[in-house]
């Protein structure tokens, strides 16, 4: 790898972050290196970033250890960029309705303060 990055990752507001500073070592680690991922290489794998259907344009990146999943609601502004909002740890085969309204109205308030 030549230290070019195909994207980039930034946090909007400090849903992620507090998500992240709550998990173990362990889970922060396997974050971590799922971001990282996500930048670093041109096309990423579904296991890792997938767009959720039904929305317009909201992708989860999915993270798993163990028996244990995890969910970052993401999306794509501008060229290359991703915008990291809440995230959640998945206790069900499907994401609830009510996890994905929150990140839809997170969308709507970052699109609409970057005009």
């Amino acid at each position: 790898m030549d230290g070019k990055k195909f994207r980039k990752v930034i946090y909007y507001k400090s849903y992620f972050r507090d998500f992240l500073k709550a998990q173990t070592i362990n889970v922060k680690k396997k974050i971590i290196w799922t971001l990282e991922l996500i930048e670093d290489i041109e096309k990423v794998q579904e296991t890792y970033l997938k767009h959720i259907s039904g929305t317009d344009g909201l992708y989860e990146i999915r993270i798993n250890i163990g028996t244990n999943t995890y969910r970052i609601f993401c999306f794509f502004a501008e060229d290359k960029l991703v915008v990291l909002m809440n995230s959640f740890q998945k206790k069900t085969q499907k994401t609830p309705k009510s996890e994905i309204q929150k990140p839809v109205k997170l969308k709507a308030g970052y699109e609409q303060e970057n005009k």
